[in-house]
C-alpha cells in the first residue's frame, strides 16, 4: 500500500496544493507590487461585467442570470464614479468605458420603465411616489432631468 501526499490527491500531475503560509506570502508578495490605478481599472471593468450580467446583456440567459434593476443600478453608479479616475489611465481606451456604461444605461432605461427612486417623475429618495399628476410639470410638460433631456443615469 502506497502513501499519498493528502495535499496531491484530485490536483494534475500529483502537484500539492500550496499551504496556508505560501498563499499569504503570495498575496504579500502581490500587495506589495500591485499599484492603485491596477485595481482601479480592473474594478472598473469588474463593474462593467456585472452590470452587463445583472443587465442580461451577458448573452444567453444561462450565463446572465435573471435582470436586477437594484444591482444594474448600483454598478452603473459606481462606474460612473470610477470613470473620472480611470478615464487618463485608460487613454483611448477610455471610450470603450463610455459605450459601455451607454448600453448599461439604456438596458436600465428599457427594464424599469419609470425614472428611478429620487428622479424627477420617480418616488423619493424617502420612498414617497410623486404628486399628483404624475411626473409632469406645470403645464403637463414632462421636466427635464440634469443636464437636459440626456438619458436618466442612476445617482445623478
Amino acid at each position: 500500500m502506497s502513501t499519498q501526499d493528502p495535499n496531491a490527491a484530485g490536483q494534475p500531475g500529483g502537484e500539492a496544493q500550496p499551504s496556508q503560509e505560501e498563499m499569504m506570502a503570495a498575496y504579500e508578495e502581490q500587495m506589495r507590487n500591485i499599484r492603485v490605478e491596477e485595481v482601479l481599472v480592473q474594478s472598473l471593468a469588474s463593474f462593467i461585467e456585472l452590470g452587463g450580467r445583472r443587465g442580461g446583456l451577458a448573452g444567453d440567459p444561462e450565463q446572465a442570470g435573471e435582470p436586477d434593476l437594484d444591482q444594474l443600478g448600483l454598478a452603473i453608479e459606481v462606474i460612473r464614479a470610477l470613470q473620472p479616475l480611470a478615464a487618463p489611465l485608460l487613454g483611448p481606451s477610455a471610450s470603450q468605458v463610455d459605450q459601455a456604461l451607454s448600453q448599461l444605461q439604456v438596458a436600465f432605461a428599457q427594464q424599469a420603465g419609470t425614472p428611478a427612486p429620487g428622479q424627477p417623475g420617480g418616488p423619493s429618495s424617502t420612498g414617497g411616489q410623486p404628486g399628483p399628476g404624475g411626473a409632469a410639470g406645470p403645464g403637463g410638460q414632462q421636466p427635464e432631468g440634469p443636464g437636459g433631456g440626456r438619458l436618466w443615469v442612476p445617482g445623478q
